[in-house]
């Protein structure tokens, strides 16, 4: 039971870290864009310069940039609590394992979006969370 509740808590802590990193560099950027932005300085010009068609004007592209990075950490910080409360919780015995087996198919979903979407770091770092995720659920549902 300690093995399964460190493969618990070490998995859920790289996702709280990649997505609290991710919301730093959103926030740092916001004033000193250099992170998570275009190369090219024009094209976060044009963000900053063109609205979103669905908004009808009420957001621009640099804003809706913004909050859909806040929002992604948001969500990677709140899955990596949900695993270390789980992996923390005096009733672990009590959690049903398809519990476990959702937080495998959550992490493997983010690893999908990591290959085709985003780079290295996060790829590495989803992979290895996730590989404790699925461990532990494997030790857990025997």
């Amino acid at each position: 039971m300690p093995l399964i509740r460190g493969l618990l808590v070490f998995g859920g802590s790289i996702f709280l870290l990649l997505g609290f990193l991710h919301a730093l560099y959103t926030w740092l950027d916001i004033r000193n864009p250099r992170r998570l932005v275009p190369d090219d300085p024009a094209v976060v010009a044009a963000m900053t310069s063109s609205n979103v068609r669905l908004a009808r004007g009420g957001t621009t592209m640099w804003k809706a940039w913004v909050g859909f990075n806040f929002s992604h950490s948001l969500g990677a910080m709140l899955f990596g609590t949900l695993c270390v409360a789980t992996g923390a919780s005096i009733q672990l015995l009590a959690i049903p394992s398809w519990v476990l087996l959702l937080f495998v198919a959550i992490g493997a979903l983010y690893l999908v979006l990591a290959v085709l979407y985003w780079f290295r770091i996060p790829v590495a770092g989803i992979a290895i969370a996730t590989t404790c995720l699925l461990v532990a659920w494997v030790l857990y549902a025997r």
